[in-house]
């Protein structure tokens, strides 16, 4: 899951290299801790929001085929 996090993360910034997911897993759920560069923030996050939620509704569906609730936060 991580690494098809870290590819669309990629495709939406201009900083590559200054992505850093952190992975916590628990019993019944994982945490992904995602920073970026200040500049690539708002690519993260979108208008509204939009595509921070539409990553997370991604990853929801992936987490309830594998019987785990999938948090993301992005850590500015």
């Amino acid at each position: 899951m991580k690494e098809v996090l870290q590819t669309i993360i990629e495709s939406l910034v201009e900083n590559k290299d200054q992505i850093q997911i952190n992975q916590v897993d628990g019993e019944k759920n994982i945490v992904f801790e995602v920073k970026v560069a200040h500049d690539d923030m708002g690519r993260v996050i979108g208008k509204e929001g939009r595509i921070a939620k539409a990553i997370r509704t991604i990853f929801k569906a992936v987490g309830n085929k594998e019987q785990k609730k999938v948090t993301i936060e992005f850590i500015d």
